[in-house]
């Protein structure tokens, strides 16, 4: 005899948090009351009425301050005259089905009316039409069903959570023609999708199949149905004692299942029964005896182990996403529960219900294996921040950099996320320089550099300075590398000096030295650059040795005296600038390292004793270009002309412009 065990049989978590609800109060000597058997299984609910759980079918049996709603929820009334009786209440409804009530509330309350497609009469179909306000309300358990239906403009679609998929798909198929508009719910329980699909084609594959499950459970009642519309000899067991009274062969390869009220020690019990059963079981076959004697015994117990796979905190497991909820993502892993992860331990949880879907496999640790209410709680942050960690100590060993992000200031320093992990960075490992505000860097990006491990505490210690430091380094080996005598390079101004200005090119700062400035004279950089100007500057000497560079800028511009003639043409009218007064005339600067001489008789359209009497250094005057003598480096200027003929370039004719008044080389 072969067995082959179907690995969501058993309790589903929701029916599990209930009944451990209730033991939980049991063990603290309370008696509570549970509204209707708190699961569908005889033997359960019969071992808890001996330890003095009491069942109430209405609220007027209720004994005792405490009562337990059970997994298939109860009406919003209900709830209220709970409440209103001062009643300790447990409410360990499904979330599944909490999001039912939900939903039919918000229809019901913009007015839709709501059709359950579910079991007539069925407690959690009861419970959900307790949430319905002020609507029409109607239950639908077939086609048939659908079709009698009136004709609506609109309504909203829910399932009980253990309605078939298929059952359910074409129901709405139905109503789709009847009902203008459709607002569909997918409200069946995932779980219970994977069970009987499962089930299902468990059936198909075997020679018999035993459902195990009070016969008053309805989705143990569905699961059989199923089954055996595949399997003819599909056989229902409530309890362990009937597997003596099925008509099964040793060569009979047998599969089971379990409705999601069913508990581990009844399938255990099933398991051993059958174990003693196939001892005493005569062949039906030629093969020789001993060639069948009890080969399933430890093949079976086997696998009925890997469906109960022992965990603990901490352990990381691959399991099944089954549900996806508001609040929480069900997973099975493959434990006799399945395990939740809340919200708060997912990587990505803004909008997870797009981001996780059922059938979807996910890596997860256990965080505990009973989180209080039967349910093992999982986290999948856990498992990435501990991949992060390894890859964080190998980026370390590596000395290669980190990306982080800077989270709040401390003593000493700040703290920051580096792909989850909380990472310090000392205050004197921030900037090259001293940092005043370290709460600058909180909410910025940050290059970092691991400094310290300690594996043991799992922290770490980054630099911010060291990757800057390392950063320039490389700037400044690549800028050499480029930088030769008589190439111009652009920079820009950092830092101005009495003597020059020093210009950051490319991670090494050179110096224009302040007559390399400009062509004309300057009395301080400031005249000619600020910080923070981009400039292009031509290289004049390389010292390698002394890490020094020569940087000129006035090189990178034409000569005065090579575009006199060109951009002062005799006759011309310009300003100018007085520069330099002397006994015999006035200098003005026409542009810097280009100066003109207006001779004292020029300045004037009378005659001056004195070039003060009329001029003063920084004087902005208007003059006549005379005559421009590059060789020579000479120009000569008229105030008075300029004056005389305004903006006219003609001259009268016969003037010469009292050229024979200017003074020799020597005078100059």
């Amino acid at each position: 005899m072969k067995i082959a065990l179907a690995r969501h049989a058993g309790f589903c978590f929701g029916v599990r948090r209930s009944v451990d609800a209730v033991n939980a109060l049991l063990n603290q000597g309370c008696r509570p009351t549970t509204l209707g058997p708190v699961i569908h299984n005889p033997t359960v609910v019969e071992a808890m009425r001996a330890r003095g759980a009491v069942v109430a079918e209405s609220l007027e049996q209720i004994q005792g301050d405490t009562v337990v709603i059970r997994s298939h929820g109860e009406a919003e009334a209900v709830h209220e005259a709970l409440r209103a009786r001062g009643l300790t209440i447990v409410d360990t409804t499904c979330p599944f089905v909490a999001r039912i009530h939900r939903r039919v509330k918000e229809a019901s309350q913009a007015g839709l009316p709501v059709v359950i497609v579910g079991e007539a009469g069925h407690a959690e179909v009861e419970g959900i039409l307790g949430w319905v306000q002020g609507t029409a309300r109607y239950v639908v358990g077939s086609e048939e069903e659908a079709r009698a239906l009136p004709e609506m403009e609109a309504a909203c679609i829910v399932a009980q959570t253990t309605t078939p998929k298929g059952r359910y798909d074409a129901i709405c198929k139905i109503l789709q023609g009847r009902i203008g508009r459709c607002e569909i719910f997918d409200s069946i329980c995932q779980t219970t999708v994977l069970r009987q699909s499962e089930a299902q084609d468990l059936a198909s594959r075997v020679d018999a199949m035993l459902v195990i499950g009070g016969r008053n459970s309805s989705n143990t009642r569905k699961l059989f149905a199923l089954c055996e519309g595949i399997c003819p000899r599909t056989y229902f067991l409530e309890r362990a004692e009937e597997v003596a009274l099925l008509p099964l062969r040793t060569q009979d390869t047998i599969g089971i299942t379990a409705g999601a009220s069913t508990p581990d020690e009844i399938i255990k019990e099933v398991v051993t029964r059958m174990s003693e059963l196939d001892k005493t079981i005569t062949p039906q076959t030629d093969a020789p005896v001993e060639a069948q004697e009890n080969p399933q015994d430890s093949e079976f117990a086997s696998e009925f182990e890997k469906t109960l796979v022992s965990i603990r905190p901490g352990q990381t497991v691959t399991g099944t996403i089954v549900q996806v909820t508001d609040n929480e993502v069900c997973v099975n892993i493959g434990y006799k529960s399945d395990g939740l992860i809340p919200v708060a331990e997912l990587i990505t949880q803004e909008n997870h219900r797009e981001a996780y879907h059922v059938g979807d496999e996910i890596e997860v640790e256990v965080v505990k294996v009973n989180d209080g209410e039967g349910n093992v709680l999982l986290s999948e942050k856990n498992i990435v921040s501990r991949k992060n960690w390894d890859a964080l100590v190998e980026k370390y060993e590596n000395n290669e950099y980190v990306e982080g992000v800077g989270k709040s200031v401390v003593k000493g320093g700040l703290i920051a996320d580096v792909d989850g992990i909380r990472t310090f960075v000392p205050a004197s490992q921030l900037s090259e320089r001293y940092v005043e505000k370290i709460d600058q860097f909180v909410g910025k990006p940050l290059k970092l550099k691991i400094i310290e491990v300690d594996k043991q505490k799992r922290r770490l210690v980054a630099s911010r300075k060291a990757v800057l430091a390392e950063e320039s380094a490389a700037r400044k080996a690549a800028a050499w590398e480029n930088l030769e005598v008589g190439k111009t390079v652009h920079g820009i101004v950092r830092r101005l000096t009495d003597f020059g200005a020093f210009v950051d090119i490319g991670g090494v700062d050179g110096l224009i030295h302040i007559t390399d400035l400009s062509w004309g004279r300057v009395k301080h950089p400031s005249e000619v650059v600020k910080p923070g100007d981009e400039v292009d500057v031509l290289v004049l000497a390389l010292d390698r040795e002394r890490e020094r560079i020569s940087l000129g800028l006035k090189q990178t511009k034409p000569k005065p005296w090579e575009t006199a003639q060109v951009n002062y043409p005799v006759g011309s009218i310009c300003e100018g600038k007085v520069v330099r007064i002397v006994t015999f005339g006035a200098f003005v600067e026409l542009e810097p390292g280009l100066d003109g001489l207006v001779h004292i008789s020029q300045i004037a359209p009378t005659r001056i004793n004195k070039v003060e009497d009329v001029l003063t250094v920084g004087d902005i005057v208007r003059v006549r270009i005379l005559d421009v003598n590059p060789e020579a480096k000479r120009i000569s200027l008229s105030i008075r002309d300029a004056a005389d003929y305004g903006d006219s370039t003609e001259l009268p004719e016969g003037d010469d412009m009292g050229l024979g008044d200017l003074p020799s080389d020597e005078e100059i």
